[in-house]
């Protein structure tokens, strides 16, 4: 199921889908988020929009990363993922977006449940 969810402290609707998906399900502000990427950025000497730098900053916080099945690369949506994971917390990447599941449940500031999962992040704590 779809919920809307903006944590930018102005409402913007921006580039920031990584921010605000780490921001739920890490429960943290938008702007600590914000600030922990780019510190993690700067310490590998990398742009804070990097998945090489949000997957690091992600580990720090006991996720970890997973494929998804080739049997159907192009079909399995975010919805599909969300109704095979009702228990638990989760980034989501497509092509150019990432999203937050939680309990099966997708936030953003948009319905992206018909895009396509390339692989996620799975809470081992």
């Amino acid at each position: 199921m779809y919920i809307y969810y903006n944590p930018n402290p102005d409402y913007l609707l921006t580039n920031d889908c990584t921010v605000r998906a780490v921001s739920k399900v890490l429960d943290m502000s938008w702007q600590e988020v914000y600030v922990g990427i780019c510190v993690e950025g700067g310490f590998m000497h990398m742009m804070p929009s990097t998945n090489a730098v949000w997957n690091s900053y992600l580990e720090k916080f006991g996720f970890k990363r997973y494929p998804i099945s080739n049997t159907c690369p192009n079909c399995y949506t975010i919805r599909d993922f969300c109704k095979d994971n009702p228990y638990g917390k989760y980034l989501v990447a497509t092509d150019e977006h990432v999203v937050a599941v939680v309990d099966g449940n997708y936030y953003d500031t948009g319905d992206c449940g018909y895009e396509t999962v390339i692989y996620y992040w799975k809470e081992t704590k």
